[in-house]
């Protein structure tokens, strides 16, 4: 997948004036932001369960390459292979050599971002092997030629009238004057097609949600089953799956587990959780005769031990940007990779560059929803100061932002100096509200007064009062529970 960044502003701008893409936006905010918050209002022992979650986590990247050890070991012991790929140009080959030795044609693919990550999918087609999505989201944008654009619901941004407009557009070999109003008949065509798709496969592609040391399991969580079909029916079960998926016993999945469906989805549960254990056995009545584990670094190792190291905690819910007021404005494609929302705006820089992702750090407002709604408490915000930073340090803001925070720190610096421009600026801007308590139009500002009117400043600047002796009265405790 080409990484677009870049172009981050004009991709955003053109979102907010899309009308249908704002109207399926709104599906964010009734179908996952409510959702979650009924999910861990049901469970009392959330909230110490995140905490569990998170301790885990650290524990196990500060563990990572005896975990990583153990885990290869107990694949190997079950019969399976692990291939150890340092690039997404390593992951890929791995793949394609799998594919071309057992005569592949047709590749059956779960949902997995790890693809989209190494862009598998073009790949595979430059080979002439064909990969088919199973995954509703995932095989309604492969249609339409696009990318996900939210990480657990990939179609996110479409309505159902374009899905329906989608489908018989390719699938016209059915009638044409078939009912596709609702969800249910769309549903049930796709199942129809993609059923041959599963019978005629030669190798089988999925992701992992976790890794498990204690006995070299991959696990997946799926609401539909395609999961299942990709990796049972095929000659072989590939899984493509990042080195910080790894966890150390079935019993941390299950901790994992209680966090990860309610964050996402507000379910208790997944519909499907899969638990893969190497090949077929001779007394199995199905399953793959091969299995393979591809384990992807591609930069992880390299966040080890950094400011960014938390970022590896990610457990992909996608909470995050379904409680995001950017992404519920504009949607996953603005973003121009593979990750968008607050979690792509800290792992994007980290995996492609800050040189080309400089806008998504500051694409936040920094309110801390991301961070409070986060199952593994990852403090994103301060992940993206820190890239805000780095990106300070290599000059890549544009040159009039940087000399607006020099003036600002030259006059910080100076308190006299420093409120002397404030008492300046509030006469300033009261001259510009005419005495209508509003500024319509204000100079070097017309990005933000095009569209809203500025409050004009009331009253004396906040260090004049406190000089003054004024002091804010401390909240007392029934009001700090009320305003909560």
């Amino acid at each position: 997948m080409k990484v677009t960044t870049p172009a981050f502003k004009e991709k955003a701008t053109e979102a907010m004036r899309d009308p249908i893409l704002q109207k399926a936006l709104g599906n964010v905010e009734r179908g996952f932001v409510a959702k979650r918050k009924k999910g861990a209002a049901s469970l009392p022992e959330f909230e110490e369960l995140r905490d569990a979650a998170r301790d885990l986590k650290i524990h196990v990247l500060k563990h990572l390459d005896l975990y990583l050890e153990a885990y290869e070991r107990k694949v190997i012991a079950s019969g399976g292979k692990v291939h150890w790929a340092e690039s997404a140009e390593d992951a890929r080959r791995i793949v394609t050599d799998i594919c071309k030795r057992l005569g592949a044609k047709t590749v059956t693919k779960g949902k997995s971002m790890i693809t989209e990550e190494i862009a598998l999918n073009d790949h595979l087609e430059a080979e002439g092997i064909r990969p088919v999505e199973t995954d509703l989201g995932e095989y309604i944008i492969q249609l339409r030629g696009e990318h996900p654009s939210h990480i657990i619901a990939p179609a996110v941004h479409l309505t159902k009238e374009q899905v329906a407009s989608d489908f018989r557009r390719v699938h016209d070999h059915l009638a044409p004057d078939r009912d596709l109003t609702e969800p249910t008949t769309l549903l049930s065509e796709a199942r129809t097609v993609l059923r041959r798709e599963f019978q005629v496969a030669d190798v089988g592609i999925t992701g992992a949600n976790f890794l498990i040391a204690e006995t070299g399991t991959s696990v997946i969580v799926t609401n539909e089953g395609n999961g299942d079909l990709t990796q049972t029916l095929p000659k072989a079960h590939v899984v493509l799956a990042s080195i910080e998926k790894i966890v150390p016993t079935l019993e941390d999945v299950d901790t994992l587990m209680r966090v990860l469906a309610r964050s996402a989805t507000g379910q208790e549960m997944s519909v499907y959780t899969t638990f893969s254990t190497g090949p077929r056995r001779s007394d199995d009545p199905d399953g793959p005769g091969e299995y393979h584990v591809v384990l992807l670094d591609n930069g992880r190792s390299s966040m080890l031990g950094t400011e960014f190291e938390d970022m590896l905690r990610c457990i992909r819910c996608g909470a995050c940007m379904n409680h995001c007021p950017v992404y519920q404005q504009i949607g996953g494609h603005a973003y121009g990779w593979v990750y968008p929302g607050p979690m792509g705006s800290v792992l994007t820089p980290t995996l492609v560059g800050i040189e080309k992702t400089g806008h998504l750090p500051n694409a936040s407002t920094l309110c801390g929803r991301c961070e409070s709604v986060c199952p593994m408490r990852i403090p994103l915000p301060r992940m993206m100061r820190a890239w805000r930073a780095r990106e300070w340090e290599k000059a890549l803001n544009p040159g009039t932002q940087r000399f607006g925070l020099k003036l600002w720190a030259f006059l910080a610096k100076r308190p006299a100096l420093y409120r002397l421009a404030a008492r300046a600026g509030r006469w300033g801007l009261g001259w510009l509200a005419g005495g209508r308590g509003r500024i319509a139009r204000l100079p070097l500002g017309g990005g933000w007064t095009r569209h809203r009117d500025m409050p004009a400043p009331q009253g004396a600047t906040f260090m004049d009062r406190w000089a003054a002796g004024e002091r804010p009265s401390r909240p007392t405790p029934s009001q700090t529970e009320a305003q909560s």
